[in-house]
């Protein structure tokens, strides 16, 4: 049976090196407070389609013996295609049982039904992060999402990643500032930079209405980008104001100019970066990692303050949304992995049949003290037990006494050939040797 395009499947040593990311993702959310939730993998059709043009990405469910009145109800259910639009309605669902500011992680497959591609699937994992107010969010929040992300980043077994920092409001107000009559069309527009010439980009805006200078505008606003606050002069500098311009501006700089440096992550304001979902109202975030620039933003997200309400409120939020697949399955692809298959550290050797209980028992003790291990499957010759924690990456054989000895247990590191005594209620290996460790790719 030939694979099914768009749908991923690890091998247990890539899927090592998802469970580590995912850990340390949960780590880094919950030590800043964040919640961990997880909603339900349908939505009514018609509230995926209320948030953007996304009818064509969409799964719909239907009953394999569902009647012709059931298919014609207009209730139609879907896969839900990213998990921003599922907390908007879990967050006015569950108002009167939540305390605001809601501060939530979620890391859960969505489906969409595009063409699979390099970094594209229709079935993939993403982890996101918000901050949920009611009726008002402080701007610091958005301040505080950058900096969450940028420190869960900076902990990927990933190359060089930039996290890009914009702010629709100082797209827009420049617009307007020019005279534009339609900037959010005109954001449309100057967000597809990133896949189309900007000559191209510059006859779209022409074709819409824009003279060549207020074109022209454009495209020098967003050729600006700087690792710091500069680019607040180099804005001024283009001879264009407004005060919806000027806030944008001061918010934008609140934000990069908060963000702490880390390793493995540079903070750059960018400037051709508006993102396309229409609910964006103020910052927005993109990602992208060096070396597979081609996969397009691996971590996206912004500020929304009109994406949830009810009859009485008014959600604002801010969050951020990272594709986990978009982000491991070209790294895997090209060799990254992790160095065992399985988490166990140890293999305890069996002498024959008999001893099963004995070498068992060895293995409970261990167990009892946090060491993963197991039991070799069945009494072979001690070499080809050995082979066997080999190929799997165990990196450890422990060898009980013979039954009926009172002989010592004795521990092999099978990388270094070493063995030496050992007691089960009190050997320890290596931190590092505890669980799989990520093997970056050979040159």
């Amino acid at each position: 049976m030939s694979k099914l395009s768009g749908f991923p499947e690890l091998l247990p040593a890539e899927r090592n090196v998802e469970l580590y990311v995912l850990d340390h993702l949960r780590r880094v959310f919950e030590l800043h407070g964040f919640a961990n939730v997880e909603t339900r993998a349908v939505e009514p059709l018609e509230t995926l389609l209320s948030k953007g043009e996304i009818d064509k990405e969409v799964y719909t469910l239907r009953r394999l013996q569902a009647t012709d009145e059931e298919s014609d109800a207009g209730d139609t259910l879907a896969l839900h295609y990213d998990l921003t639009v599922p907390i908007a309605r879990y967050v006015v669902e569950n108002a009167n049982a939540l305390e605001f500011p809601f501060r939530r992680y979620q890391i859960q497959k969505v489906w969409r039904g595009e063409r699979p591609q390099q970094g594209r699937f229709r079935e993939f994992t993403q982890a996101d992060i918000d901050i949920v107010g009611r009726d008002t969010l402080p701007f610091h929040a958005d301040v505080e999402i950058a900096q969450v992300m940028g420190e869960a980043l900076a902990g990927l077994p990933v190359p060089h990643l930039t996290l890009q920092i914009s702010n629709r409001k100082v797209l827009e107000g420049f617009y307007l500032g020019l005279g534009v009559a339609d900037p959010v069309a005109v954001m449309r527009i100057v967000d597809k930079l990133d896949k189309v010439p900007a000559d191209a980009v510059k006859k779209m805006l022409t074709d819409a209405g824009l003279s060549d200078d207020q074109a022209h505008a454009c495209l020098a606003l967003a050729d600006i980008r700087a690792t710091d606050t500069s680019f607040v002069e180099q804005v001024r500098a283009l001879g264009v104001t407004h005060d919806v311009l000027e806030t944008g501006l001061d918010e934008l700089a609140s934000v990069v100019g908060a963000c702490r440096p880390v390793d493995g992550v540079t903070v750059t304001a960018d400037l051709r970066i508006a993102r396309g979902l229409d609910y964006y109202t103020g910052t927005v975030f993109e990602t992208r990692m060096a070396g597979y620039e081609s996969l397009g933003s691996i971590c996206s997200g912004g500020r929304y303050d009109q994406l949830a309400a009810d009859n009485r409120n008014t959600y604002p939020g801010t969050g951020i949304s990272l594709g986990i697949s978009r982000l491991l399955v070209p790294l895997l692809a090209d060799g990254l992995t992790s160095d065992r298959s399985v988490p166990s550290a140890v293999l305890i050797a069996l002498v024959d049949e008999e001893s099963r209980a004995t070498s068992t028992d060895v293995a409970q003790r261990l167990r009892a003290r946090g060491i993963p291990t197991e039991v070799a499957h069945k009494a072979a010759k001690f070499g080809q037990q050995i082979k066997q924690a080999e190929r799997r990456g165990i990196p450890y054989v422990w060898f009980p006494p013979a039954a009926g000895t009172d002989g010592q247990h004795s521990v092999r590191d099978i990388r270094s050939g070493e063995q030496r005594d050992a007691d089960p209620d009190s050997w320890l290996p290596p931190t590092t040797d505890l669980t799989p460790q990520i093997k970056e790719p050979t040159s």
